[in-house]
């Protein structure tokens, strides 16, 4: 399973997914499953994988980065643009980003700004605003940017950094694990359950447009009409400097993390016991965890039709919404691995007892 997973995401950290703009992640996910179910999108673009009969578990992750789009270009040729997602703007400057123009080439830029030299004394310990920076592209003019080099306009901009593995054979750094390792999750848990027995209607998804605001899971819960929703995430680690590393309840080899609530959603308390038991059971190393900040796609789908029980795995990843992020293989393969064993377990006592409230 592991160099499986490796490959899987060298592939979808490498593919240019802003939000909006997720199709080269959606090819990815309908070729690894073609064949193991009904492969279908809504209007928003959000993808599915239908097989099985019984309850609906959907296994969800969203497709779409942190990114950035082309908002104007300069008569000089430099492309002044806008965020998609949260970005902090101390990650910014001096950083490889790829434009990808309308006919789908990658354009090799660099986010800049006014050198320090030219900056008074009293500028250059602050931090730069957003619209104080620039892409430079080495064009010559506005011109040869649109006509030349192709760059209009509206066209989305990603980081560019290539998947790499560390000094320890466990860690890997790239772009996008927040949230490409939910995506590989989806698609790894989902080929695992073709080829044996879950007692239930597997939808597996991919969202859109969940770093600009859980947009693409609103749609996407009423086209997949779950009874149960397993989201599944990139989530920050809390064990480097700064943090209370005695109370880190987000440390990268220390197994998948269970969130149990987040400011925009509180997980089903027997969906949370059944997942720890499984998880105990199968003997996969986990953390529980309570945020007091952030979100994911559960906030659409738990409010969705009903009302649906959710929970939220993760693997935990540091320095997400950058252009280096790092994760430990084996919490991914945990949170596959309590995927698989979850869905499995999810039978239509199961479910029912999940909304046994009188």
């Amino acid at each position: 399973m592991q160099d499986k997973a490796i490959g899987l995401l060298r592939e979808l950290t490498d593919a240019h997914g802003a939000p909006g703009f997720e199709d080269e992640v959606r090819a990815i996910f309908a070729d690894e499953l073609d064949g193991l179910g009904v492969i279908s999108t809504d209007g928003n673009g959000s993808v599915f994988c239908e097989a099985g009969e019984g309850p609906r578990v959907l296994l969800t992750g969203h497709m779409d980065e942190v990114a950035f789009r082309v908002q104007n270009i300069t008569p000089d040729g430099f492309i002044q643009f806008v965020t998609l997602g949260g970005w902090w703007p101390h990650t910014l400057l001096a950083q490889r980003v790829a434009v990808r123009t309308a006919d789908g080439r990658k354009v090799l830029g660099v986010v800049a700004s006014t050198p320090p030299h030219f900056l008074p004394d009293s500028e250059r310990s602050k931090v730069l605003s957003i619209d104080k920076m620039f892409i430079d592209v080495g064009a010559s003019s506005r011109v040869d940017l649109e006509k030349n080099i192709g760059v209009r306009i509206g066209d989305p901009i990603v980081p560019l950094t290539a998947f790499t593995p560390m000094h320890d054979p466990n860690l890997f750094m790239a772009k996008a694990f927040d949230n490409r390792v939910g995506m590989a999750c989806a698609i790894q848990a989902t080929q695992s359950l073709a080829a044996n027995h879950h007692p239930n209607t597997l939808v597996a998804c991919g969202t859109v447009q969940e770093e600009v605001g859980v947009r693409g899971a609103v749609t996407a819960a009423v086209q997949s009409k779950p009874d149960v929703a397993i989201v599944l995430e990139g989530t920050p680690a809390d064990d480097t400097p700064g943090f209370n590393r005695s109370a880190s309840q987000g440390a990268m080899g220390k197994g998948v993390q269970i969130r149990l609530q987040d400011p925009t959603a509180i997980m089903n308390p027997a969906l949370v016991d059944l997942t720890v038991k499984v998880a105990e059971e199968k003997g996969i190393p986990y953390q529980l965890t309570v945020r007091s900040s952030g979100g994911t796609d559960a906030r659409a789908f738990h409010l969705s039709g009903r009302g649906v029980p959710t929970i939220v795995l993760g693997t935990p990843s540091r320095y997400i919404h950058s252009h280096n992020s790092i994760i430990d293989v084996r919490d991914y393969v945990a949170m596959v691995d309590l995927s698989i064993a979850l869905v499995q377990r999810l039978d239509e006592n199961e479910v029912d007892a999940l909304t046994a409230y009188l």
